[in-house]
């Protein structure tokens, strides 16, 4: 009889991705990014299970929107009071916080459940070229 094979979460021994979303599509650089939270680029991938590795993405105000996205796609802000609805233009949000914009994409392509919400602390973006996780030793992804 043969036993079935689960997964362990790694722990201290994920490893580190460094991204560089220099003039990268963020639909296909966010995809990218949250499949290697999840560990779906493992043969031991298993949905339920925290498989994946942390992510750094450096460079995000290069980030590249295609077609008319950076003046007809809106996002939007909801502070829980009446009129409190914020909607800002993607070149309004890439001018003042790129790092969101990323954060966005990544957040909609993931499962909306416990364990995402988890992967969610695992992603660092910084707007610059530099980051604070040299100690990490981050592997440069390929993708």
């Amino acid at each position: 009889m043969t036993k079935t094979f689960v997964p362990k979460d790694p722990g201290q021994a994920r490893s580190w991705q460094l991204v560089d979303a220099t003039d990268k599509p963020l639909g296909r650089l966010a995809v990218n990014i949250a499949n290697t939270l999840r560990g779906k680029n493992r043969p031991t991938f298993d949905p339920s299970v925290d498989t994946g590795d942390f992510v750094i993405v450096v460079n995000a105000e290069k980030v590249r929107l295609t077609g008319r996205k950076l003046d007809q796609k809106e996002y939007q802000r909801y502070s829980g009071y009446r009129g409190g609805l914020k909607r800002f233009s993607a070149r309004t949000m890439l001018e003042q916080h790129p790092d969101r914009v990323i954060l966005e994409a990544v957040w909609g392509m993931l499962p909306k459940n416990t364990l995402s919400r988890k992967l969610m602390t695992r992603v660092r973006v910084y707007c610059g070229a530099e980051h604070p996780h040299a100690a990490q030793m981050p592997v440069a992804a390929a993708f």
